[in-house]
């Protein structure tokens, strides 16, 4: 019996080796294209790599004679992995990333050596007008700088050895979505570790701001894609009529995967695994033809790197495999669009999570200290927290009862209610420990239930030991959300230390600030329903402002008690934050124009000619019936009832495309970048409305065969 345990065992080693024999393991390769701690390791001088790990893991200058040291090194280990170029990677405000390639030549007596110097490692020079600067930057006032952000791994991509960098203008203002996130977490790691000394920690001396970002996409066939003018030039369909199946059987969510997503995933995988990116977990999404792809948690600052490489990542395999990767907030009307949940903590140097509540959190008070520094933040500072996620694209899904609504609010769950509850009242917690699930099977184990259940209503949900922010579109920049909630927070500690330092009596004073701010700030905390009719009447009450679109939350950037704290915790000064205003208002006006300018298009030149023939189809089949010999009685009442109907929606379509039109010429002449993107916000976008809900109707009505493009059936069932 032994003897045939033992064989079986090694069948099975036998048929696994068979089937992995061409698959390398992960941990073989994984972050074998980038320059990293290991590599570094091996390719520094010792005295080198001491400063440079100083420089990442303390935020200390690193010293100018490394930097040579430095890129030499970086060269070398370039050039022996297949690279030619080199490139200062940034993050502009474009919401993608650039890069501008460089080859290792240098020409020496008719010939080339291969060089890299540490002035070129260091700063970069880039057109600073050709990149949004919000005024910054004028055409005539060109440079700007791209300075290497040595707390990030330097990596290779396409044979291009890509260094990260931060993006700045020639008179020192920030251009970039990277730097204002580098300077908030320097300021909330300066405002913690100062809380921490209150607590009697003197070993702590940094505090870094973590984040992991779920990352939802759709995937489409690229036959699908190529035959929508509207898919190609913005993202997501400008026209479809719902599909006769879409969500409802909550069948696709966690469900199997289609071979060719499998293999899509699986190459995916390995394209980011080699370049560092702790891609973990991915799956379909609820709606059909959705997934998602979520990481293991890193520094706030690498993560943002991370999913920026990932969305490009996701486009560029997508089309290996005959796939188009949709990244837009609502690609298809109807059926839930896709978001990107920011889950955010805070870890010290030496292993602490600073919102992990332990098993008696009522006691914790350096965490409850922590949890109400956020809820007093997110309180006071809620429209920068709601302009942090705002865009032409999230406007299509958020507040759609799929998404958090406008309002920001705050979930913590029951067991945080109670301790907060206890605390503000002055009660002691009848505390019985955590609740056990026994599932009645004896084979199956018993497990803790946890603290907090999870609301996926709620804007901002306390999870366990992070919050997850859960507003961010898909195509968002994680930075912005991060530097904003960074600052907010760090604002709120320093202020707390403030008044603790000047206290005689600390535990007593902690006690009194824990009390107030929860009074003061409770509501904010709403652990209900965020999709019911009956919070926004709340939301009223409780005075929580609601910012229904991407206009209304921008206009709030520049709020002077908003520039102060931005000023204060020295992450943007005013000039910055103006210019971030009038870009971001700037780009919505664009992204809507584009869109209304194509629904135009695509309505005059393909729908209406469409309507027009097929109204002419039904009239000549009307016609023949009637010149059929009266005695057979052949009725067209079927045709004509088509006819009029189609007649009146093309009727109402041609109607809806010339108020459009108009409209977009009164956004065109519309005085300022304010103006402007309050006339497509109020005057375009409910036009683009209306002419599609009369395109949507003629849909139904007009056989597939003669409709100028793929229904959404077709496209979201078709891989």
């Amino acid at each position: 019996m032994k003897g045939g345990v033992q064989s079986a065992k090694a069948d099975c080693i036998t048929v696994i080796m068979l089937n992995t024999q061409n698959t390398p393991s992960p941990d073989t390769y994984f972050g074998c294209n980038v320059f990293n701690e290991t590599v570094m390791r091996n390719c520094l001088p010792k005295k080198v790599f001491e400063a440079v790990m100083c420089t990442r893991k303390m935020g200390t200058p690193l010293p100018k004679d490394a930097a040579d040291s430095v890129a030499n090194a970086m060269r070398e280990w370039a050039v022996a992995n297949g690279c030619t170029h080199f490139t200062h990677w940034f993050q502009p405000m474009t919401g993608v990333t650039a890069e501008k390639h460089d080859a290792f030549l240098t020409p020496v007596s008719g010939g080339v050596i291969l060089d890299f110097s540490g002035k070129e490692l260091i700063k970069g020079e880039s057109d600073a007008s050709s990149f949004p600067s919000g005024g910054l930057r004028a055409t005539f006032e060109a440079r700007g700088y791209t300075a290497w952000d040595p707390t990030s791994d330097a990596f290779i991509k396409d044979r291009t050895l890509c260094i990260p960098t931060g993006f700045v203008s020639y008179t020192g203002e920030v251009l970039d979505k990277k730097t204002p996130l580098l300077r908030s977490m320097e300021a909330v790691s300066r405002a913690s570790v100062r809380m921490l000394r209150l607590f009697g920690n003197d070993k702590v001396q940094r505090v870094m701001t973590n984040v992991g970002p779920e990352q939802e996409y759709f995937l489409i066939d690229k036959a699908s894609y190529d035959a929508r003018e509207d898919l190609i030039l913005t993202g997501r369909t400008l026209f479809g009529a719902k599909p006769p199946k879409g969500e409802e059987m909550d069948d696709h969510y966690f469900g199997n995967l289609t071979q060719r997503v499998s293999d899509f995933m699986r190459e995916l995988d390995e394209e980011l695994w080699k370049l560092g990116i702790y891609a973990k977990t991915e799956h379909n999404e609820v709606a059909p033809a959705q997934h998602e792809l979520a990481p293991v948690y890193t520094t706030s600052n690498i993560a943002a790197d991370h999913n920026q490489l990932t969305m490009e990542l996701m486009k560029k395999t997508a089309l290996k495999h005959g796939l188009v990767c949709l990244l837009h907030e609502k690609p298809f009307a109807g059926i839930s669009g896709s978001g990107k949940h920011n889950n955010w903590s805070l870890s010290t140097d030496d292993g602490q999570n600073l919102l992990d509540p332990g098993d008696t959190p009522q006691d914790n008070m350096q965490f409850l200290l922590v949890l109400c520094a956020f809820l007093k933040g997110v309180r006071e500072y809620a429209p920068l927290i709601r302009l942090s996620s705002a865009s032409a694209g999230n406007d299509c899904r958020l507040g759609g009862n799929e998404a958090p609504p406008t309002v920001i609010s705050v979930f913590i769950g029951d067991d945080l209610q109670r301790v907060l509850d206890a605390i503000e009242q002055g009660k002691a917690l009848d505390d019985n420990g955590k609740e056990r699930f026994n599932l009645g099977v004896d084979a199956m184990p018993q497990f803790r239930k946890d603290t907090t259940d999870r609301n996926r209503t709620s804007p901002m949900a306390f999870t366990g030991n992070k919050f997850e922010f859960r507003m961010l579109g898909a195509a968002d920049s994680i930075s912005c959300f991060n530097f904003v909630m960074n600052t907010i927070f760090a604002h709120e500690i320093t202020e707390f230390c403030d008044e603790l330092e000047k206290a005689d009596d600390f535990q007593t004073a902690l006690h009194d600030l824990l009390v107030r701010t929860i009074r003061e700030n409770k509501d904010i905390i709403f652990n209900g329903n965020g999709y019911g009719d009956e919070w926004f009447a709340e939301c009223k009450r409780r005075g929580l402002p609601n910012y229904p679109s991407t206009v209304e939350a921008l206009m709030q950037y520049d709020r002077p008690e908003f520039v102060r704290i931005f000023e204060e915790m020295n992450v943007l000064n005013k000039a910055e934050i103006t210019s971030r205003k009038e870009i971001l208002l700037d780009n919505y006006s664009k992204t809507v124009g584009i869109e209304a300018k194509t629904m135009l298009d695509i309505a005059r030149k393909k729908i209406l000619p469409v309507c027009i023939s097929y109204t002419k189809d039904l009239c000549e089949a009307i016609a023949a019936k009637e010149h059929i010999s009266p005695m057979l009685r052949i009725s067209s009442a079927v045709e004509d009832a088509l006819a009029s109907q189609i007649s009146d929606l093309t009727a109402g379509l041609y109607d809806a495309i010339e108020d459009l039109r108009e409209v977009i010429q009164l956004a065109c002449r519309a005085d300022g970048v304010q103006a402007t993107a309050e006339t497509y916000r109020y005057k375009v976008v409910p036009a683009m409305e209306r002419l599609r809900t009369t395109a949507d109707a003629l849909e139904i009505l007009i056989p597939q065969d003669k409709w100028p493009f793929p229904a959404y059936s077709e496209i979201l069932y078709n891989i």
